[in-house]
């Protein structure tokens, strides 16, 4: 995926680094992830509660991304890593360099039955543009694209009708095609402990998502 933008909308694109040139990574964790979210107290790690599901959505900068999701109804907690590359277990400064093929992600584990995967994706769609490609904003890399990864065949087809149904709204005023990809979440990694719930740690600390351009 060398374009920042498209002339289609994509359900995935070619690889964003091939594996000759991914970091090689580790076998295990390099450092400590906190047990408990700062702003809840509850486990931003497994096991969670009984049906409670997982979606993983990469905005930008997975900071003011997992700030949306955790103050929604029926959130039970939120998290933020690197999800869709190559390289395992890989740092942040690793996933700074493009090297890890990873996006910066937030993981957001849902209640249904209190709120419906179709209600995280309207603020995933609303609160950063997704027809920017490899950025977000002056947030320039392959870590910032927008992608959604999804755990089982009903979120591709939710996720998969709204992008569609968001496209037709972006059309009509006037704005461009959407490049956000959906795909299958494969390996997910937490990402070390200073980044977790961010924005609650470091209230003036820098977030460039808010409602972007057109309402869900």
């Amino acid at each position: 995926m060398a374009e920042e933008g498209g002339d289609r909308m994509h359900d995935e694109y070619d690889p964003v680094i091939s594996a000759d040139d991914a970091l090689p990574g580790r076998p295990h964790r390099p450092f400590d992830v906190p047990a408990t979210h700062h702003v809840t107290g509850r486990p931003i790690v497994p096991p969670w509660p009984d049906g409670h599901h997982l979606a993983v959505f990469g905005m930008g900068c997975f900071w003011g991304a997992e700030r949306i999701f955790w103050q929604l109804p029926g959130v039970f907690t939120t998290f933020v890593g690197y999800a869709g590359g190559l390289t395992p277990n890989p740092t942040y400064e690793e996933v700074c360099t493009g090297r890890t093929g990873h996006a910066e992600v937030a993981g957001v584990v849902y209640d249904p039955a209190a709120i419906a995967y179709d209600g995280l994706l309207g603020p995933f769609w609303e609160n950063h543009d997704p027809t920017q490609g490899m950025r977000q904003g002056n947030d320039v890399g392959t870590q910032y694209r927008s992608e959604i990864l999804v755990t089982d065949e009903a979120q591709r087809e939710v996720a998969r009708s709204s992008r569609d149904g968001y496209q037709a709204k972006l059309t009509e005023n006037g704005f461009g095609t959407i490049t956000t990809r959906i795909v299958d979440l494969g390996a997910l990694y937490w990402a070390e402990g200073h980044h977790q719930q961010y924005l609650a740690k470091n209230p003036r600390g820098y977030c460039n998502h808010g409602f972007c351009q057109v309402a869900y």
